[in-house]
């Protein structure tokens, strides 16, 4: 776990990337990225995750986030990818119109198998990539690189037309997940 999970400092801002194993695109589908949503619902609500940016591309997240209610962050954020993990494969499973299920689960459990401490299917790669924000300014350029993900991806041409980040919240709109903290 030491070498994945470098949190320093448990009253932290932190900013991670996580991505999907194997890089699979499973977030081309909207379903996906709502189970995502409803997570992060649960931990603001349930779990003192204070969210201040947030993005999910088609096979990775971004999350600037600090941990409010003394749960230490790598643990929130594992608690987080576990759940995800689990409800995302399960969905995927479910899914009757899923062109890519069979491949995708082939994939899942192959990287479950690589991996010594994964039974079954590996959904989320297990580096986070935790870089704690250590001023405003630093913040405020982890937030923007968050926010400019989707330009840079071709997705959209404006970061507040993304439908899957905060950029609507740092826009003067309300966007998919209520409770954002905005950094002026």
């Amino acid at each position: 776990m030491s070498r994945n999970y470098k949190f320093r400092n448990p009253d932290g801002l932190y900013f991670v990337s996580f991505a999907v194993a194997k890089w699979i695109d499973v977030f081309s589908r909207n379903e996906y990225k709502d189970l995502l949503i409803k997570s992060l619902e649960f931990c603001q609500r349930e779990k003192g995750m204070e969210i201040y940016a947030w993005c999910i591309m088609n096979n990775h997240m971004h999350l600037v986030f600090r941990s409010v209610k003394g749960q230490k962050p790598e643990l929130l954020l594992g608690d987080f990818k576990r759940f995800t993990s689990k409800a995302i494969v399960k969905a995927i499973m479910e899914n009757p119109v899923e062109s890519r299920k069979e491949w995708m689960l082939v994939c899942f459990k192959r990287a479950g198998a690589e991996s010594s401490n994964v039974k079954g299917y590996q959904f989320w790669q297990h580096n986070n990539q935790p870089i704690e924000l250590w001023s405003h300014k630093v913040t405020l350029q982890k937030i923007n690189y968050v926010h400019n993900n989707p330009v840079k991806g071709g997705l959209v041409n404006n970061p507040q037309d993304y439908d899957y980040s905060s950029a609507r919240d740092y826009a003067g709109e309300q966007g998919l997940l209520k409770g954002v903290v905005v950094v002026k």
